[in-house]
């Protein structure tokens, strides 16, 4: 069946195109085919009705300009390690390594992926294999703020259920620090208002109540510990 479009000549017509273009790339050696196949998926991605989505444009890039965060809270126990290599190994790369591009160190810093990056990296087989390549997507540039980037790592790691608790607690403390109120750091990280102050407490008082008014004076009835005559307490 050929389906006919109004500019572009028919189905057909467009795969004849698209093969000449290939048996052309083809030809080429390997890094200069990669930066081809690499501009074509741009120049569709530019062209689909899912362009908004990161996972309509997966890329790949040399592994030496991909690079870890300095802010990631998922840790992965040896045993696990070895379980994602042995899935990588057989299965292939499943998932690309999410990343942005504005990092200072690396053209490509990781936002998730940081353990598949890694072995994409130090398994000689899988990196012989990959051509000394790995797969990314890219977040919206409307995301690409530490903040942002933070949130988005924790939300990926939460939806595996892969986190440190003391890891965590230090960023939701940064966000608070970058001026994030608890509600919007409770809505970007999928949490409730109690998660965030338990995480909050992890890391110090002085933090957990810096969106709190304080009042020179404590009223006793909040205390069940029998004190007497606590009255205009200052600090």
């Amino acid at each position: 069946m050929q389906f006919a479009y109004a500019d572009h000549g028919t189905l057909a017509q467009v795969e004849i195109e698209i093969r000449a273009i290939l048996e052309r790339i083809q030809r080429l050696e390997l890094d200069a085919k990669v930066e081809c196949i690499n501009l074509m998926r741009v120049l569709i991605h530019e062209q689909s009705p899912f362009k908004t989505e990161p996972v309509d444009l997966v890329q790949w890039v040399k592994n030496t300009t991909v690079g870890a965060n300095d802010y990631n809270p998922n840790s992965v126990a040896p045993t696990e390690m070895e379980l994602l290599r042995l899935s990588i190994e057989s299965d292939g790369y499943t998932q690309p390594i999410v990343t942005w591009s504005g990092s200072e160190a690396f053209e490509h810093e990781v936002i998730d992926g940081f353990h598949r990056h890694r072995v994409g990296k130090e398994d000689i087989t899988i990196q012989s294999r990959v051509k000394g390549y790995l797969p990314i997507v890219a977040v919206a540039q409307d995301r690409e703020g530490r903040s942002d980037r933070i949130a988005s790592t924790i939300r990926h790691n939460r939806a595996r259920g892969k986190h440190s608790v003391n890891a965590m607690s230090d960023l939701v403390i940064e966000l608070k620090k970058r001026n994030w109120k608890d509600d919007r750091i409770a809505k970007e990280l999928g949490m409730d208002a109690d998660e965030v102050l338990r995480l909050c407490q992890i890391s110090g008082l002085s933090e957990v109540f810096a969106d709190e008014g304080f009042s020179m004076s404590w009223d006793i009835g909040i205390f069940d510990d029998g004190f007497e005559g606590i009255d205009d307490v200052e600090s």
